[in-house]
């Protein structure tokens, strides 16, 4: 194993490696991002993150420590579940992982990252670099659980009346959109910029924030709770399309109806003419839906996209009828029409003139339309944080950055966010992308060039961060962290459902 020097002690204060004095008024230039503020004694900086105490420059976010904990009922205190001799501190540096929240960034380049921790896990000697990326190159990417039409694709996204971005395409049963980026944050107007800063930032934070799309609807966003589409909560996200609805509860309905039509902007499934009747030998219905029919009883098209049945534009459900064949259907034919998540519809028999006539649904039909309800999961947001990791993040891990990225495509640096784990885009330079429920709270922030400040954490052997010219010399042992910011320090506990970024075996 490679062996660093033993590094200077720390200073236990919150001092900033960033800013200079200037004049003898007190005033220092934080030089932590680009916009180099003037901060006076007792003043914050533009982004709030940074402040001038007493003619020093101090972080005003707290560092954030993540412990494991390995108690099967509940926490408990570190010398309960070890070993090991407990030194009486209140956390065990090797179950405590380092985040960027809090740990200040690397601008300019030339930097080494804010924290750079060795610790050994299961014999590896490991580094951990930690820093708070100031992100130009970013966005989210919004999955909106909810059949209701938002907009068309490509539509504007609009926040205070600004565009932050675009309905991208649709996903099953979820409708997508494509929020910030660098054309928006750069590119457009100071207010743009400034608007699209904002409202990345409240959904990062896992706040509420109202959408509105050009021809389409207003929609209230907030990761991990339900869309709310034109002031109505979304309640389920539809069990299948119209023809997989068919086919999932075909055998159920058998028997009890002579027809289903389950509407659905996107494919409509009717009954009696899909595969799955005719397994079950259903003689034809004659009833003939509108739309473009694609194969055996699925129909693109059977009307516009909105807010009504199956995100159509539908409110009576009897308008999909196009027409009754007198020769196929017969008075008193059961039918049945429904949404793609059960919460409409409607049960009709034919009377002697073959016209569809409303009727008391019968209790078996009752319950396979609430089987659909029950299969239907709950309409959520989900908020996936994008960005790209670029000059001053690998500049400051290591003097020679593309070994850093060649690093993270081969697998040997793990990257986190706030310790949770990202995906990793292939191809060329580090493209993560990171779902913000699973970081910790107050995990973001901005400074006004507008950009996004996000934590970044690139885990590896302690061999390979020597191989790929990383900065040795600013190496400090994790037990040295604990010891200057274990009492101002948050310390949350680590979520189980993350997995752990240090090996727990040999890499």
């Amino acid at each position: 194993m490679t062996e660093i020097a033993t590094p200077a002690p720390r200073s236990k204060d919150r001092t900033s490696k960033f800013g200079a004095r200037e004049g003898d008024e007190g005033i220092i230039r934080c030089d932590a991002c680009p916009v180099l503020c003037r901060i006076r004694p007792g003043r914050a900086g533009a982004c709030a993150r940074y402040a001038n105490e007493n003619g020093e420059l101090i972080r005003t976010d707290t560092l954030v420590l993540m412990e494991r904990v390995k108690a099967e009922d509940g926490k408990l205190v570190p010398f309960v579940e070890t070993n090991e001799d407990w030194d009486g501190k209140l956390l065990r540096s090797g179950e405590t992982f380092v985040t960027g929240i809090g740990a200040g960034t690397t601008y300019p380049d030339y930097k080494p990252a804010p924290f750079i921790v060795s610790s050994q896990h299961d014999g590896v000697d490991t580094v951990t670099v930690v820093s708070e990326g100031i992100f130009s190159y970013c966005g989210v990417k919004v999955k909106i659980d909810t059949d209701r039409h938002l907009g068309p694709e490509s539509a504007a996204v609009r926040c205070d009346g600004e565009q932050v971005g675009h309905v991208t395409t649709a996903e099953y049963g979820s409708q997508m959109l494509s929020l910030g980026g660098v054309h928006h944050l750069t590119g457009g107007s100071k207010k743009e910029g400034n608007v699209t800063c904002k409202t990345l930032l409240s959904l990062c934070s896992k706040e509420a924030v109202e959408l509105t799309i050009d021809n389409g609807s207003t929609v209230v966003v907030q990761a991990g709770q339900a869309p709310v589409v034109n002031g109505t909560p979304e309640a389920r996200m539809r069990v299948g399309c119209g023809s997989a609805t068919v086919g999932i509860f075909a055998q159920q309905w058998f028997g009890h109806v002579d027809e289903v039509i389950v509407v659905d902007d996107h494919i409509t499934g009717v009954l009696t003419e899909h595969q799955a009747g005719k397994c079950l030998d259903m003689p034809p219905a004659g009833i003939r839906v509108r739309g473009r029919r694609s194969t055996p009883g699925r129909y693109f098209q059977v009307a516009e996209p909105g807010a009504g049945w199956g995100g159509t534009d539908i409110t009576d459900p009897l308008d999909i009828i196009r027409k009754v064949d007198p020769k196929t259907a017969w008075p008193g034919l059961r039918v049945l029409l429904t949404s793609t998540t059960g919460e409409d519809s409607l049960f009709c028999t034919l009377d002697n003139d073959l016209v569809p006539v409303p009727a008391e649904m019968p209790a078996k039909v009752r319950e396979v339309v609430d089987l659909i309800g029950e299969n239907c999961e709950p309409s959520l947001c989900t908020v996936l944080f994008m960005a790209g990791a670029g000059g001053s993040l690998r500049a400051g891990v290591t003097r020679n950055p593309v070994r850093l990225t060649r690093s993270v495509a081969r697998g040997i640096s793990r990257v986190t966010m706030g310790g949770a784990p990202v995906y990793v885009y292939p191809g060329g330079g580090i493209t993560v992308m990171v779902d913000v429920l699973r970081m910790p709270d107050a995990a973001f922030g901005y400074v006004p060039t507008p950009a996004i400040v996000a934590p970044i954490e690139f885990t590896l052997p302690l061999d390979a961060y020597v191989a790929g010219g990383g900065h040795v010399d600013d190496v400090v042992g994790v037990a040295d962290v604990i010891e200057d910011y274990a009492q101002e320090a948050r310390v949350e506990d680590w979520r189980g459902d993350n997995p752990w970024p240090y090996p727990d075996t040999a890499l």
